[in-house]
């Protein structure tokens, strides 16, 4: 096995070049790197054993590499798990991003999970396997330093995903803007603008979790009037009115990791994970259905229920959630 790289014919992206720290520390990536850390269900986190020539030759991280000029992380995370493993773009949705951020240069490990199964396949010389690994067995490998620093927090986001849980009702009431004319018409519009907000991924402080970016399963409650809005369940836009996304009145994450600005790709747009619940009777007691079901399937879940109703923040907190105001939300919305 070849201790040094192969010659590389072909042009270089102006991002494939070392940067230099104050204190003569030298990474890779002019444009900072990306790498992914693929996640099935079924099989675990998909890792790759680097080539002995590369940094940190001979142990267990995930592919990745030099992000391009104006590239979002999470698409230069999946272009090099493609050229590298031939990890199919299609294949996978994020959930969250984490960057470790050096002053000079920083490094994005964009979380996803698998929407299809797929074979990792070596499609260069920079590994010496792929493979799948139950998330038990990934600390008995002899890991990167780095992915084995951050691998305890990573692992508890997979682990523990969060869970958004919205109080239709209060958040639509929030604003004096006419709802009341027309019940139905105010949540489709809230589901629409939700829609487009978790498109580029919410901001990680929204949800008290240890990431950049982050795409939530995020569930919407409706009562009354409201619930002829949409269907209950996975929530599919209905190619009704929905926010410009280039009119600059939708303030959703503006992840510096991920490019700025709230921008989305194809990617980005599979991380959405928005449903709607229909309440039978009360919107709150459905909201504490929904975070006590959260808690019965998953006793460490990570949830948030946005509201500002003084009583129902008691009751979820009472269950082991935490809450913040529907201004909050609204203001990430614009």
């Amino acid at each position: 096995m070849t201790e040094f790289p192969p010659p590389f014919h072909g042009p270089r992206d102006p991002g494939d070049a070392w940067v230099e720290g104050p204190d003569g520390t030298r990474m890779w990536g002019r444009f900072g790197s990306a790498g992914l850390l693929a996640v099935d269900r079924e099989r675990g986190i998909l890792l790759q054993h680097r080539a002995k020539w590369s940094h940190f030759g001979g142990t267990w991280g995930i592919p990745g590499g030099a992000r391009h000029q104006d590239e979002l992380a999470v698409d230069a995370a999946l272009r090099e798990a493609n050229e590298e493993a031939d990890v199919p773009l299609d294949a996978l949705a994020p959930l969250f991003t984490s960057v470790l951020d050096l002053g000079f240069w920083t490094y994005t490990t964009a979380a996803a999970r698998t929407v299809r199964p797929f074979e990792p396949v070596i499609t260069d010389a920079e590994s010496l396997a792929l493979a799948w690994v139950p998330l038990h067995e990934v600390d008995d490998l002899p890991l990167h330093p780095h992915f084995g620093e951050a691998w305890p927090r990573l692992r508890t986001l997979l682990e523990h995903p969060p869970l958004l849980v919205i109080d239709a009702a209060n958040v639509v009431g929030s604003r004096p803007d006419g709802w009341w004319k027309d019940r139905a018409g105010a949540a489709r519009r809230l589901l629409a603008s939700l829609r487009a907000a978790l498109e580029p991924g919410l901001p990680a402080d929204l949800l008290a979790v240890p990431a950049g970016t982050v795409w939530p399963r995020t569930v919407l409650v409706l009562e009354g009037a409201a619930k002829d809005a949409a269907a209950e369940g996975r929530y599919e836009y209905d190619g009704g009115a929905e926010p410009d996304r280039d009119s600059g009145t939708l303030h959703a994450a503006s992840p510096e990791d991920d490019g700025g600005a709230g921008q989305a790709s194809a990617a980005h747009r599979r991380g959405v994970q928005l449903e709607v619940a229909h309440a039978a009777g009360s919107g709150d007691d459905e909201v504490v259905a929904q975070v006590e079901k959260a808690f019965g399937a998953d006793p460490e879940a990570s949830v948030t229920v946005v509201t500002s109703d003084r009583g129902l923040r008691e009751r979820v907190e009472g269950v082991g959630a935490r809450a913040v105001g529907a201004g909050t939300l609204l203001d990430l919305l614009g």
